[in-house]
C-alpha cells in the first residue's frame, strides 16, 4: 500500500529559520560593535578601496528617501513587516526546494536585520565602505549582504526553473 501524502514527511521549515537567525545575529552583534567602537562617520582605512566606516541610514537601498523627514521610518519598518511574513509563508510552502529556500531565508535574515536597526535606532547602521578613488559605494552592512545574495539567488533559482522546463 502506498503511503498517503499526510504519511509522506515534508522537509522541516527550521533549517531555513535557523539560518535567517545566524544572519540577524551577525548583523547585529556587527552593528553593535561598530556603534560601541566608532563615532558617526568615524572610520579605519583597511586597504586602498575599502574602510570600516560608521554610516547611519535613514532611508532604504542607496540612500533612496534618507532626506525623507523621518515618515520613511515607518514606511521601510512597514516593508520589512510584510517581508517577513510573506517570506515565512513562501518558506513554508516551498521549504523542499534548497535553492529558494536558501534565497528566502537570506533575505529573510536582512530584513529583519534592518527592521531591527529601524525600530532600535530609527536609522539602520551601516559600516562596510568600498571605494575607487574618490567614489565610494555607499556603504552597506550584513543584513545588505543577505539580502544582496538572497536576491542573486532568486534569479538563479528561477533560471535553474526556466531551464528545465525548456528542456521537458
Amino acid at each position: 500500500m502506498a503511503p498517503t501524502v499526510s504519511a509522506v514527511s515534508r522537509p522541516a521549515i527550521w533549517p531555513w529559520l535557523v539560518w535567517a537567525l545566524v544572519l540577524i545575529g551577525v548583523d547585529q552583534v556587527t552593528k553593535q560593535w561598530i556603534l560601541t567602537h566608532y563615532q558617526l562617520g568615524d572610520y579605519t582605512p583597511i586597504t586602498g578601496f575599502f574602510n570600516i566606516v560608521r554610516a547611519h541610514n535613514t532611508g532604504a537601498a542607496f540612500s533612496f528617501l534618507a532626506d525623507a523627514g523621518g515618515w520613511q521610518r515607518w514606511l521601510f519598518t512597514g516593508i520589512g513587516v510584510i517581508a517577513t511574513v510573506v517570506i515565512v509563508w513562501q518558506l513554508h510552502a516551498h521549504r523542499g526546494q534548497r535553492l529558494l529556500s536558501l534565497a528566502l531565508s537570506s533575505i529573510l535574515g536582512g530584513a529583519i536585520g534592518n527592521v531591527v536597526d529601524r525600530m532600535q535606532h530609527g536609522y539602520v547602521v551601516d559600516f562596510l565602505d568600498f571605494y575607487w578613488g574618490a567614489s565610494h559605494f555607499p556603504a552597506f552592512n550584513v543584513a545588505d549582504m543577505g539580502i544582496t545574495i538572497g536576491a542573486v539567488l532568486l534569479i538563479l533559482d528561477e533560471l535553474r526553473r526556466m531551464r528545465k522546463k525548456s528542456n521537458s
